[in-house]
């Protein structure tokens, strides 16, 4: 392929890399699976900044949900419950996804059915806020629960991220307002001191 994107055709590599010299290009193997090998005559320096900007783009753009973790006990006092449950709001109103635990000891063990409406309770608490993406399941001496935000919430907060960043990098870009005139009463104020 010409620098253009128009098809040359199938030529001998020591003829493409003639017509790269000539051009003052780069002979770029873009398909070296295909029979014959596609190559195009490019400027790889300016084709690899090109790539590195999308890729930093995509990275920007995608929402990255982390994974937090809470532990219970199956015997909690209610105002731990509470506290508690107000770590899992904090966690979905930020966008990310809650793997609830329940830990049992000893005889605990006998009762799962007690840790299964823990955690349903607390699904039923935070249910405004997010949903049950795996249900409760016994885990050898624990109970796993996983909790993800409603996607309108995240997507909202993800949002309004990417608005925070943009406004905090705009008025670094905005050029400097005003000019000597707005300078002047300045330097009158700081004579008079």
């Amino acid at each position: 392929m010409g620098p253009n994107g128009e098809q040359v055709g199938i030529v001998r590599v020591e003829d493409a890399l003639r017509l790269a010299d000539e051009a003052g290009l780069d002979l770029v193997e873009v398909a070296p699976t295909a029979r014959p090998p596609v190559c195009k005559l490019m400027d790889f320096g300016k084709f690899k900044y090109e790539s590195d900007m999308k890729a930093r783009e995509a990275r920007k753009n995608q929402t990255n949900t982390i994974l937090k973790e809470i532990r219970f006990r199956l015997k909690i006092d209610p105002h731990d419950y509470g506290t508690k449950k107000g770590h899992v709001e904090r966690f979905l109103k930020a966008g990310d996804k809650v793997k609830v635990m329940i830990m049992f000891r000893g005889r605990e063990q006998s009762r799962p059915e007690m840790g299964f409406r823990l955690l349903q309770r607390l699904a039923e608490d935070v249910a405004d806020l997010g949903s049950v993406e795996s249900s409760p399941r016994q885990d050898g001496r624990n109970m796993v629960m996983v909790i993800g935000p409603h996607k309108k919430k995240a997507e909202a907060k993800a949002e309004e991220r990417r608005r925070k960043d943009a406004e905090a990098a705009q008025p670094a870009q905005a050029p400097a307002e005003g000019g000597p005139a707005d300078a002047a009463p300045d330097e009158t104020a700081a004579t008079a001191s």
